[in-house]
């Protein structure tokens, strides 16, 4: 492991889903964030430890970000070191620390550049502290594809739905009689079509627990199994409300095993997702 000149960091989590904060509003500390330094951040034995890396820097100074209508870019990377378009959770623990800091006003509407486009947040009564809110946008739903899990040399499959929340995702709903535990540990990425996902796939499975009410575990593409995953949580919402039939602007609650998470399908097509954020320490590193 190579080590440079000391630079801050945070570490901060939403539902568990945990990440390596880098702060570089002009993008001078970092330049072009390379995979070996987010892998070293993301061990969780001889790093920081973390899902990924949420890289704070204003949109002006990332060439990703060019062209879109806010001052503030999430240059996210999973813990492989790969690029992720949008990290639901993520987001949120980005907007705490910018409130934090007092880079931005949170008592209105806070857009954020991702690369899946801007992502608007809203904090729970104006405050820099409590839930919040991320307008996750237009879901896209697609045709029904196939996951299946290995375990003790067999593969086992499930029909899944392909929603695209800005990255792709496979929700699979287990039969009558399984469990979430049946289908674990996700040590190993799930087998999945290439020719539908050719970037690779988020993995969700999905029980039930009561109306509007469902649980699920995921392994994200980059990351492995993850304690949450919030644009896997939206996914999930919306191939559940269409399964129920459900009216939009039913909230839905979604169980993972890092929290909670409460996602509503509006009348006008976007999906919302409220949930905590907390940063947990900072420092400086040499990784």
């Amino acid at each position: 492991m190579t080590t440079a000149a000391p630079y801050p960091f945070l570490k901060g989590h939403g539902t568990e889903n945990d990440f390596v904060l880098l702060p570089d509003v002009d993008g001078t500390v970092h330049g072009a964030l390379a995979a070996d330094r987010v892998r070293a951040l993301c061990d969780r034995r001889a790093g920081i430890g973390g899902d990924g890396v949420l890289r704070v820097i204003r949109t002006a100074a990332i060439e990703d970000g060019r062209g879109q209508d806010a001052e503030w870019f999430m240059d996210y990377r999973n813990s492989d070191g790969s690029l992720s378009e949008m990290c639901g959770n993520g987001i949120r623990v980005f907007g705490r620390y910018l409130a934090r800091e007092g880079l931005v006003d949170p008592s209105g509407p806070l857009p954020i550049a991702t690369r899946a486009g801007v992502k608007t947040l809203t904090f729970a009564d104006g405050a820099v502290d409590g839930e919040i809110t991320v307008d996750m946008g237009t879901p896209k739903v697609l045709e029904e594809t196939e996951v299946a899990v290995v375990g003790d040399g067999v593969e086992r499959s499930w029909p899944a739905v392909h929603v695209d929340m800005g990255n792709p995702h496979a929700v699979a709903f287990l039969r009558e009689g399984e469990e979430l535990a049946d289908v674990g540990p996700l040590l190993d990425p799930p087998v999945h079509d290439e020719d539908v996902y050719p970037d690779g796939v988020n993995v969700e499975f999905v029980v039930r627990r009561s109306r509007a009410h469902v649980a699920m575990r995921v392994h994200e593409r980059g990351s492995g199994e993850t304690r949450s995953c919030g644009t896997g949580a939206c996914a999930v919402m919306v191939a559940a409300a269409l399964a129920d039939g459900a009216d939009r602007g039913t909230p839905y609650l979604i169980d993972l095993p890092g929290g909670t998470l409460t996602i509503t399908w509006t009348a006008d097509d976007r999906v919302l997702m409220s949930g905590p954020a907390v940063l947990v320490a900072e420092g400086t590193t040499s990784l």
